[in-house]
């Protein structure tokens, strides 16, 4: 096409962090933090409507279905259209409906604002980092995946506490009219620094393959949702998780079969990819548990308000904020298979620290043990998001993305549902051992839980070769 470049054409090396980078990723904190930050907001904004704070959570619901259901055809949008295209659409989509859910006078009105929201982050997350991963040099691509991973780790920690300020000092509706400013700025940017790549093959849309993919998204998703309710409906959720299944099993069997899938499973035959794909899913399935175990520990377990609750899992964000700048040195000194190893035992004995916390450990020793867990937390995701991409071809990026946006969006969510579960058992067990009468016992347990299943998601990372990744991490 006349004026635009294909995906098989390269462009300059950047030194330093890349300002594509920069600018994806600060549209990605501002998508993640807008999932995050009305949370706290929910009280307030039920009055509003009129409703019970628990019907919102359907405001929640509809932006993780949607987000669920058109993932799996970014790439598809992206290679058809152009990123930059699609990424500027998606951020003018995100931004205008941030300010219709402002601007809500009813329920149902927000609900239709999160689902239109939904369909601006589905297209910006994965969209945004294939504009990235299809334009950064091997030896360049730790700096821009670490730029790219700090939004996911920083948002679900600052997010409730700024919802509470916002909400206590303002008012709930200024949590969504925020984003106009910066969404305006970031189409700016994003048209002037995004190159227009496209596909040069126009493969047909995979009808199929988006029907069934979206069945199995949807059915998992409220699955998770379903278990990780206070009083969950084990023969729905048992239901949704065999559609669901069945689904999925159908979807990847067509993908393997049909001649332009909207998926290709190619990157899996890539050993560092399949790592991440399977046992760094459990990973970041477990990661993504920290951020809603911590306040409900703090407040429910041990008493705490919620403001010096948020204050002391901000400890968390300082630990992944100072590691950055070393996170590309440690890579380039161990590898990648050392360092997840070694990190990754570093993580989970930073779990079963936060086990161990009581409504008397004096307060420095809980920010240490935070915020070392925040660093072991970034440097692993870091690694783990890196090593992801670092072998796979050009050519197959895009469907490689697709795949990992994918597999990531059910992790994060599968981490909710284990966060709620880990609690739930660590109740049981100690009823069992008759220990019921600690404080905040049921969450230390969950976080035992929680530490083994990061520790199951490392035992892929023994299939790594020594020189694992090594085009990227230069050792």
């Amino acid at each position: 096409m006349p004026g635009k470049r294909t995906i098989s054409q390269t462009t300059s090396p950047r030194r330093g962090l890349s300002p594509t980078a920069l600018l994806v990723a600060g549209a990605f904190f501002m998508e993640f933090l807008d999932g995050t930050v009305i949370a706290t907001a929910l009280p307030e904004m039920a009055r509003t409507f009129g409703v019970d704070a628990v019907d919102l959570n359907i405001g929640i619901s509809a932006y993780l279905l949607t987000l669920a259901v058109l993932i799996p055809a970014s790439g598809w949008i992206a290679d058809r259209f152009g990123a930059r295209s699609v990424f500027t659409l998606a951020l003018a989509i995100f931004t205008l409906s941030s300010v219709f859910c402002g601007l809500a006078q009813s329920l149902e009105w927000f609900v239709a604002m999160r689902v239109m929201q939904g369909v601006g982050g589905a297209l910006m997350v994965p969209v945004g980092r294939l504009a990235v991963l299809r334009t950064t040099p091997k030896n360049e691509l730790i700096k821009a995946i670490a730029t790219l991973t700090w939004p996911a780790l920083v948002a679900p920690i600052i997010g409730p506490p700024l919802g509470g300020f916002i909400t206590s000092y303002a008012n709930w509706r200024w949590i969504f009219y925020i984003n106009l400013p910066l969404g305006l700025i970031a189409m700016v940017l994003a048209w002037r620094l995004i190159a227009p790549l496209t596909d040069s093959e126009r493969r047909p849309f995979d009808s199929l393959g988006f029907t069934s993919t979206g069945i199995a998204m949807i059915s998992l998703v409220n699955a998770m949702e379903t278990l990780g309710e206070q009083q969950p409906d084990v023969l729905q959720a048992a239901g949704l998780l065999i559609l669901g299944s069945g689904a999925l099993l159908f979807s990847l069997r067509h993908f393997q079969r049909s001649a332009y899938p909207m998926i290709r499973l190619d990157a899996l035959k890539i050993k560092t990819f399949a790592v991440t794909l399977y046992g760094g899913s459990l990973f970041r399935a477990s990661i993504s548990a920290v951020p809603f175990m911590l306040p409900l520990m703090f407040q429910v377990g041990f008493g705490m308000d919620a403001f010096h609750s948020g204050l002391l899992v901000l400890a968390v964000f300082v630990g992944n904020f100072t590691i950055k700048p070393a996170t590309t040195p440690l890579i380039r000194w161990l590898g990648f298979k050392k360092l997840l190893l070694i990190n990754g035992f570093l993580n989970i004995i930073s779990l079963l620290a936060c086990a161990m916390l009581t409504p008397h450990t004096p307060v420095w020793l809980i920010l240490l043990i935070l915020y070392l867990g925040g660093v072991f937390r970034s440097v692993q995701f870091t690694a783990v998001s890196t090593l992801a991409f670092a072998d796979v071809p050009a050519k197959e990026m895009s469907y490689a993305n697709t795949l990992f946006s994918t597999a990531t969006q059910l992790a994060v969510g599968l981490g909710i549902t284990l966060g709620a579960i880990s609690i739930r058992l660590g109740a049981s067990v100690a009823q069992w051992l008759n220990i019921a009468t600690i404080e905040g016992v049921d969450f230390r347990v969950g976080f035992v839980f929680i530490a083994l299943i990061c520790l199951a998601g490392m035992v892929d990372t023994l299939r790594l070769s020594a020189k694992a990744g090594s085009l990227v991490s230069s050792r």
